[in-house]
């Protein structure tokens, strides 16, 4: 199966579907993906967890993967997330970039980024503009 197709399934199944069954089959029992919380990374428990607290948050979650690169064991991807707010109905976009290297089938090394930030902003959990304001400095109460 090429990684563009793995990478795939890994959204589509977990993230779209909440398939958490599908954790084992793509990501390697001692994988640890880096970057998705600050200084902590997320194995596959962390995920059981972690997937079904975000989709409680959003309805009808969609992943496109913009580009995707692939070199050797190695794959990146730009993607975009589009899902609605499930207390306002709104639509919400995200978007991320992952760095995964594969054994097989499996994603054994991930660097992730998301943009949580611009996210939470949409979804009404931080104000309008938090990066411009934390930028001049001021504090978000």
């Amino acid at each position: 199966m090429e990684k563009r197709e793995i990478l795939t399934q890994w959204y589509q199944r977990v993230w779209e579907s909440g398939d958490l069954d599908a954790i084992d089959e793509l990501f390697s029992p001692d994988t640890q993906a880096a970057g998705l919380l600050p200084e902590m990374q997320v194995g596959p428990d962390d995920f059981r967890e972690l997937v079904p607290m975000f989709l409680d948050m959003v309805e009808d979650p969609r992943v496109s993967l913009d580009k995707v690169m692939e070199d050797g064991d190695w794959a990146s991807a730009l993607y975009s997330m589009r899902v609605t707010d499930s207390a306002t109905g709104k639509p919400v976009i995200g978007s991320g970039q992952l760095f995964a290297r594969f054994d097989g089938d499996k994603m054994v090394e991930t660097y992730n980024s998301f943009d949580f930030m611009s996210f939470f902003e949409q979804i009404g959990l931080l104000p309008e503009q938090c990066l411009a304001l934390c930028l001049t400095g001021q504090k978000i109460a």
